[in-house]
């Protein structure tokens, strides 16, 4: 078994991406598909916007920062992003995180967990797959989406799913595992 990455994508104060994300790592946790399934916040990484002189498929990183990052990613084999929509897109935060590395993403997987109103950040879903790709990552299809979000979220009890919501991230969280699996080989040569 494998490792699982949770990332949260938006920082902005007043986020609820962070609740969210505590909702997919129970989920995920109660799957059983991984061994260890880690959260990574990405206003607690604090990334600064891209400072590194090299290109990243050099791997010539100067930055503590970079070589941190770096080396947290190299380990994780599967990933969630918990992404907001912003104007159609995903954030900057998030593209910032993605382009600071290149090889440590190849061959993993990725399911995408998106949230905002009417379209439920499937229009910033769609966007990241052209990204991902670029770096050989595989978007799984299953996906969880979360439309006029707020109505899911209490004060006291956090992200209130509904079924759909939960079989969505069943779904997706099978089809990571299954994923990996294949993609595995190709991560150790």
């Amino acid at each position: 078994m494998s490792g699982l990455g949770i990332i949260v994508a938006s920082t902005r104060p007043g986020r609820i991406g962070p609740v969210i994300a505590e909702w997919v790592e129970a989920e995920a946790r109660a799957h059983g598909g991984f061994a260890e399934v880690e959260l990574i916040d990405l206003a607690e990484v604090g990334l600064p916007f891209m400072n590194e002189p090299h290109h990243p498929r050099l791997g010539r990183y100067t930055h503590q920062h970079t070589r941190e990052w770096s080396a947290r990613i190299a380990g994780i084999d599967a990933f969630v992003f918990v992404m907001p929509e912003y104007n159609y897109g995903y954030n900057a935060e998030l593209k910032n995180a993605i382009d600071y590395l290149h090889h440590e993403w190849q061959y993993k997987p990725v399911g995408l967990v998106s949230y905002g109103g009417v379209s439920a950040g499937t229009r910033a879903a769609q966007m990241i797959k052209q990204v991902v790709t670029a770096l050989k990552m595989t978007p799984v299809s299953e996906a969880v989406a979360l439309p006029f979000v707020q109505q899911f979220v209490a004060e006291d009890k956090g992200l209130v799913p509904n079924e759909i919501m939960t079989d969505s991230a069943k779904a997706m969280l099978d089809e990571l595992a299954r994923i990996d699996g294949a993609l595995s080989p190709l991560r150790t040569k």
